[in-house]
C-alpha cells in the first residue's frame, strides 16, 4: 500500500532546523530508504501554477484564488503493509520535527485497479 504523507505550512512559526534534527531527519530518511519503504520526498515551492479543465480543454488561469494561509510544504511518498505504518512513520516524523500537521492520504495506482 502506497501512502503520500504532506506536511501543511499554515504559517505557524517554526523553531528552525537545529543540527541535532537535521542529523535526526537524515538517519530516519536513510533508515526508511534502506528498508525501501521511502519512494520519494522533498520540499514544495509554495508557488503553483494552476489549471482549469472544462469540457476537455485545460487552462493556465491566473486566480482569483480564495485566499489560504495553508499551503503543502513538503511530502513523502512511502510504500508500507498497512495505514497503520503509515500513521507510525508519520509520528515518528513529528516526533522528530516537534510541532506542525500533516495528511495521510492512500494512493492508489494502476495495480489497484486492475479487474475493475
Amino acid at each position: 500500500m502506497r501512502f503520500l504523507l504532506t506536511t501543511v505550512d499554515d504559517g505557524t512559526p517554526q523553531d528552525g532546523l537545529t543540527d541535532e534534527i537535521q542529523a535526526k531527519m537524515g538517519a530516519f530518511i536513510a533508515e526508511m530508504s534502506r528498508s525501501g519503504e521511502l519512494l520519494a520526498t522533498g520540499g514544495l515551492d509554495p508557488r503553483a501554477t494552476h489549471i482549469v479543465a472544462k469540457d476537455g480543454k485545460a487552462e493556465i488561469v491566473d486566480g482569483p484564488f480564495s485566499e489560504s494561509k495553508e499551503f503543502v510544504a513538503g511530502f513523502a511518498l512511502i510504500e508500507v503493509r498497512s495505514e497503520e505504518e503509515a500513521i507510525e512513520h508519520s509520528r515518528r516524523f513529528w516526533s522528530i520535527v516537534g510541532s506542525g500537521r500533516g495528511i495521510i492520504q492512500r494512493v492508489f495506482g494502476p495495480e489497484d485497479m486492475a479487474g475493475q
